[in-house]
């Protein structure tokens, strides 16, 4: 079973693609960035209000296909400058505290200018 996942709990695509893909037990996410899905509005206030507004998004999205954060097996993180590193991952770790398998890159330029962007692969 494939199913287009869509919510109000995360962003709109801004773009010819889902915001999640359900491809028989495995949950697709596309890359989440720091929008505020309630006002659409980019949350320009540093790397710790942006990590946390992205795992919101990630979690709406999740929800909305029935999973959770323990789902997630692989995460996709990009960062626009190393120097975040250590501040992200604080906050990283206490949403996937299952330790998911994970690639961290830096990313020269991100949409909208954000700092973060994260995708995710769950699988129930």
């Amino acid at each position: 079973m494939n199913k287009i996942i869509s919510t109000n709990k995360a962003p709109k695509a801004i773009g010819p693609y889902s915001q999640a893909y359900l491809c028989g037990n495995t949950l697709y996410c596309s890359g989440q960035i720091a929008i505020n899905p309630e006002t659409n509005e980019f949350v320009d206030a540093g790397i710790e209000a942006q990590t946390n507004q992205v795992l919101n998004n990630i979690k709406g999205l999740l929800e909305a296909a029935g999973f959770t954060f323990a789902d997630v097996v692989k995460t996709t993180c990009f960062l626009a400058d190393m120097k975040y590193f250590s501040v992200f991952n604080s906050i990283y770790e206490t949403a996937f505290i299952s330790k998911p398998a994970r690639s961290c890159v830096a990313a020269k330029d991100l949409p909208k200018g954000a700092l973060v962007e994260i995708e995710v692969i769950a699988v129930k």
